[in-house]
């Protein structure tokens, strides 16, 4: 017989909002460690992290009352808090994307055939760098997908902005490298090399 597969650290998280969701009620720490395990499917020894994490995220509220620490979280509070969230994400993946344009703009001006140098390397460290950082604030985002449809649908919106964006810039690349062939008459290789180019360029399905 099959184990029965456990809880993702997101489902965990959900559904510990949800305790708070549907009773409204303040708790303390030992009284979440109870109703997590029995109502929610939360073990036991992952509570405390599981709490922790969103009281960081500013989705469940904490104080201190004499000697005991109170919990609480209430729907209108989370939504904000996400909401905020979700627009410092899209600001800082707007600014990524604007920064990775910029650097592919300094790409294409390099000569072809030209000998690697060591701010051209540094162009293209940058460059991977914040493809990385747009891959973490896509995965960031994506962690919010279960919080709420009105959220869902405007991370879809950008997502498809973003895309079609990403899609304009790699259809430039593709329209240069084949000025650059027929120009020049180099091969893609070189001109891939020149300009730093990825061999696995292509299009965002």
């Amino acid at each position: 017989m099959s184990k029965k597969k456990g809880l993702s650290y997101e489902e965990k998280r959900v559904r510990m909002m949800e305790i708070f969701f549907e009773t409204k009620d303040v708790f303390q720490l030992k009284d979440i460690e109870k109703i997590a395990p029995k109502e929610k499917g939360i073990t036991s020894m992952s509570v405390k992290e599981i709490l922790q994490s969103l009281v960081d995220d500013g989705m469940v509220d904490t104080d201190r009352i004499g000697t005991s620490n109170y919990f609480w979280a209430f729907p209108s509070k989370a939504l904000h808090a996400r909401k905020c969230k979700l627009e410092e994400l899209k600001s800082q993946f707007a600014e990524s994307s604007q920064k990775k344009e910029a650097l592919i703009k300094s790409i294409e001006k390099s000569k072809i055939g030209r000998e690697d140098t060591a701010e051209r390397a540094a162009l293209i460290e940058e460059l991977a760098a914040l493809r990385q950082k747009k891959e973490q604030l896509k995965a960031e985002i994506d962690k919010y997908r279960e919080c709420d449809p009105d959220v869902v649908e405007e991370m879809r919106q950008t997502n498809k902005v973003a895309k079609e964006a990403a899609n304009r810039w790699t259809d430039n690349i593709f329209s240069i490298k084949s000025w650059a062939k027929r120009k020049f008459g180099f091969e893609e290789s070189r001109i891939d090399k020149g300009f730093g180019i990825p061999e696995d360029l292509d299009y965002i399905d």
